[in-house]
């Protein structure tokens, strides 16, 4: 691993010499996601009105509480991403039309996909600055609340300091934060010849994203080769 001075140091050298950054390209919906969330961030603030400008957002791509929601645990799976503006925190869910197979209009979720968002909103709405540095405390205080079938609440582990460092950093860009500011979101991404879906489940927003303009064989462009900064 390059220690911070090698690295400017290179980076300083490829300034010098006028090189570029290699083009690099991505397949797949996690690739799809990173470029929407990089170059369309506005199609999800749009949908709900939100005015926040885009370089106030912050946002968290593939967050993980625990690859695979198991039960009897504390894990509960990875968004795609997470997206705070000033207004609102958005927890959002990827699917292309390549591989995922939806009835006409509609694309349903499945119950791990949809229990993530009703935990992590939890403790969203149930974590308090208060209890900052002691975890511990907070699932002591809160354990009777957590009442999630075949979930338990996170205690001392990396999941929990994940989740202390993430829930700290959303309360701090979104200061008006409450179980009616924190939306979830289905991204769907299409070609422009394919009808995305306007149905999904109760309490998802549904927002369609084109991708067929920018698209080269499946691959989507997730940087041009700009000079390093």
């Amino acid at each position: 691993m390059l220690k911070p001075h090698t690295k400017k140091t290179l980076i300083r050298i490829v300034k010098k010499r006028g090189e570029k950054m290699s083009k690099i390209l991505g397949y797949g919906e996690d690739a799809l996601t990173l470029w929407a969330l990089k170059q369309h961030p506005s199609k999800i603030l749009d949908k709900f009105q939100d005015k926040t400008p885009i370089s106030e957002c912050l946002i968290f791509y593939r967050p993980s509480f625990g690859r695979r929601s198991k039960s009897n645990s504390s894990v509960f799976g990875e968004f795609d991403a997470i997206l705070a503006s000033r207004k609102n925190i958005y927890l959002i869910e990827s699917k292309w039309d390549n591989l995922t197979k939806f009835d006409k209009d509609e694309l349903m979720l499945n119950d791990a996909q949809t229990l993530r968002h009703e935990v992590f909103s939890w403790y969203l709405t149930h974590w308090n600055k208060k209890y900052y540095g002691n975890w511990q405390t907070f699932a002591n205080e809160q354990q009777n609340e957590f009442k999630f079938k075949n979930k338990t609440i996170a205690r001392n582990s990396l999941l929990a300091r994940n989740l202390e460092s993430v829930l700290n950093k959303l309360q701090e860009h979104c200061p008006s934060l409450s179980s009616d500011n924190i939306k979830n979101v289905l991204l769907f991404f299409h070609d422009a010849k394919n009808i995305p879906p306007t149905k999904t489940n109760k309490g998802f927003i549904p927002i369609p994203i084109d991708y067929s303009k920018e698209i080269e064989g499946n691959f989507i462009t997730l940087l041009e080769g700009n000079s390093p900064k």
